[in-house]
């Protein structure tokens, strides 16, 4: 489960790592790294459309043992070498469109002055950074801003070859969406995401996976690494693994995957590598089940990753996983500081507002780390989370606990590149400010941790009722996430986080996270909508239906008060511990819909409070927010870790290259990871 961003200034949180309990020589000690760390970085890389590209740096890099670095380099190796599976997971067209326009970008020897060449770059800036043709996080196709003759004279004259399809729907109205979550469509069939055939419909998915018996104790993640397509009539899953869909992509994430195990820190790790290696190889989900059970419990070392099919946002349905990896380094300062938080997970169940027949007796094995980022690929790349928790199945997590991650090195670029005034505009007074400028970082990290640990961590699902998968339908992901951001909500204005010394003043850090969550559930996060759109995405919604249910709620006392001032408006608390007592309620509610497995209420909170926009106050947002040059969106390039070997081919050392350019980065890896074909 990600925790994604809400702005690019968003602050983000804070975890654990086990630490090693000897010294090791460092790579320093064996080889050479150069990093770079200097007060003068140069966070921002480029700025188009809604969207700003950013670089990260790897603090720690240099004191990890040559041999670490070794897992750490082919850790990333791997995870790139999969990064094309994302492309043709987002839309069937997706590879045969960006390599015509990389052809083009690349060969062009035109005009390049003209508003339309600068707008054909801009377009394939926003699909290399959305991997895909739809935007990545409205899901709504991405316009081009010139027109078809246009391109149709780009293909001539690099002589580019692009079947008439694939530039058809470039400029049509069809697969206009990549998620449809809409309740009057067929969400399956109106969905451009290339997880079923063009002509799977709802009704198949959900007659085809019902159909299929799971050990109700130990549920495997049905249809997680398949498409389900359509052949005579019949439907049938082509597995993603070696000799099976995505096949000559998947060899290589093997043969490098096999590298890292040869270099493991434990045997532990070892372990769960082979298993993901074996499941690579079978696509069995039992052996997915297995290495994620191995992957959880190896909590050792000061290296750790995520590579999978994992997330199942982008599928309209919920079982789909979306090709991800993370590359994962120990946080050696930061996790020291957030040990205490994990080890009072059960305090923070046990004093929760929920049913006490929805709590957990014992909340297993939360691991709770602060990383830093060695290389992101597939759905986390180039758009980031700043927090991850995993597994996703959720007996494995009751079983057996979970890791959740705070990335924070994405954080600090994300901290350090540069403000946008936003804060001044949408805030409603200069108290709200003050609070957001003194207390919004740390409240921010807060309740990025809570969520992540305590969060996703808490409640439990009624004997005999199934999965939110299967009980909430397309409403899983934001009644989770909803779910998570609430008890989040509910700690931030307890003084319990005063006494485990997490905070200096409780009161002022949770007015702090109360404004900011209702400024940017009601108003800051419309800027990333087109007037007229509805709210599609997961968290959007989550934080609109949060906010505008408690503010509905607490209407007769006036706790949350809509204001209006000089043609602005703004929301200003009245009265925080009224909230917080909303959100705890709003919380208890969001569990028992959960655990009970009530869709029709889950549909009714999330229909009614958070699909619909405010079309006026989306349009005087829009406005007020014209004044900003800075893009609502960011994302990252990778540093580059490039090894240095002697005479005879071993690797002794590592340099650490930044990019000096998006495109440059993204042809590169256009031309090092081409292992899938156009057509797949």
């Amino acid at each position: 489960m990600r925790h994604n961003i809400l702005f690019a200034a968003v602050m983000g949180s804070m975890l654990l790592f086990s630490c090693a309990d000897e010294k090791k020589e460092t790579a320093q000690e064996q080889g050479k790294v150069e990093t770079t760390k200097d007060s003068n970085f140069e966070y921002v890389v480029d700025q188009f459309a809604d969207l700003k590209i950013l670089r990260y740096q790897i603090p720690g890099f240099e004191d990890l043992t040559l041999k670490e670095q070794k897992l750490v380099y082919y850790l990333t190796q791997a995870g790139l070498a999969g990064r094309d599976i994302m492309w043709d997971q987002n839309y069937r067209h997706n590879l045969k469109i960006r390599k015509a326009l990389e052809n083009i970008y690349t060969s062009y020897d035109g005009d390049k002055a003209s508003e339309d060449w600068k707008n054909f770059e801009v377009y394939l800036k926003r699909v290399w950074f959305s991997n895909g043709i739809h935007h990545h996080y409205s899901n709504a196709k991405i316009k081009p801003d010139f027109s078809k003759d246009y391109f149709n004279q780009l293909l001539k004259v690099t002589n580019t070859s692009l079947v008439p399809d694939a530039v058809e729907v470039m400029f049509n109205d069809a697969d206009a969406k990549k998620v449809n979550l809409s309740k009057d469509a067929d969400i399956v069939l109106e969905s451009a995401i290339n997880f079923y055939g063009p002509d799977v419909t709802t009704e198949d998915v959900e007659n085809y996976y019902g159909a299929i018996e799971v050990d109700p104790a130990k549920p495997i993640e049905k249809g997680l690494n398949t498409r389900l397509v359509k052949e005579n009539g019949q439907l049938v899953e082509k597995v993603y693994k070696s000799g099976g869909l995505y096949g000559s992509a998947i060899d290589k994430i093997v043969e490098w995957l096999e590298k890292a195990q040869g270099v493991a820190e434990s045997e532990a790790q070892a372990k769960a590598l082979g298993l993901l290696i074996e499941y690579y190889k079978t696509g069995d989900l039992n052996t997915w089940d297995e290495y994620c059970i191995a992957w959880v419990e190896s909590t050792e070392g000061n290296i750790d990753w995520i590579n999978g099919f994992i997330e199942v946002y982008n599928d309209p349905k919920g079982y789909k996983g979306s090709y991800e990896t993370i590359v994962e380094i120990k946080d050696f300062d930061m996790s020291k500081k957030m040990a205490v938080l994990s080890k009072e997970a059960q305090w923070f169940e046990d004093n929760s507002p929920l049913m006490p027949e929805h709590k957990k007796k014992e909340v297993k094995g939360v691991s709770y780390k602060t990383v830093i980022v060695a290389g992101e690929a597939g759905d986390a790349s180039p758009s980031t989370p700043i927090g991850v928790n995993l597994p996703n199945n959720n007996w494995i997590r009751q079983a057996h606990g979970s890791k959740s991650v705070s990335l924070g090195n994405i954080i600090h670029s994300y901290n350090n590149a540069g403000g946008s005034g936003r804060l001044q505009e949408f805030a409603h007074d200069e108290e709200e400010v003050r609070l957001e400028k003194k207390y919004g970082q740390l409240a921010d990290k807060l309740h990025t941790a809570l969520h992540e640990v305590i969060g996703h961590a808490s409640g439990q699902i009624n004997e005999g009722v199934g999965t939110p998968k299967e009980t909430l339908k397309s409403y899983k992901s934001t009644i989770e996430e909803g779910r998570a951001d609430l008890f989040g909500l509910y700690y931030l204005m307890d003084p319990k986080l005063q006494e485990l010394n997490l905070v200096e003043n409780w009161e002022e850090t949770g007015k702090a996270a109360y404004d900011g969550y209702i400024r940017n559930g009601m108003i800051s996060q419309l800027v990333r909508l087109e007037l007229g759109d509805d709210v599609e995405e997961a968290h959007m919604r989550n934080r609109q239906w949060v906010s505008a249910w408690v503010i509905e709620k607490g209407a007769a006392e006036n706790v949350v008060e809509k204001i209006t001032r000089d043609g602005k408006t703004y929301y200003n608390i009245n009265d925080y511990g009224k909230l917080r007592d909303l959100f705890g309620e709003l919380l208890k509610e969001t569990q028992r819909i959960t655990s009970e497995g009530d869709y029709e209420a889950g549909k009714a909170l999330v229909e009614d409070y958070g699909v619909k926009v405010d079309q006026e106050l989306h349009k005087e947002v829009l406005e007020r927010n014209s004044q900003f040059k800075s893009a609502p969106y960011s994302g990252f390039v990778n540093p580059v870790i490039v090894p240095t070997t002697d005479d005879a081919g071993e690797i002794t050392g590592f340099t650490i290259e930044q990019p000096e350019s998006f495109e440059g980065q993204m042809l590169q890896y256009s031309k090092d990871y081409n292992y899938l074909p156009e057509e797949n």
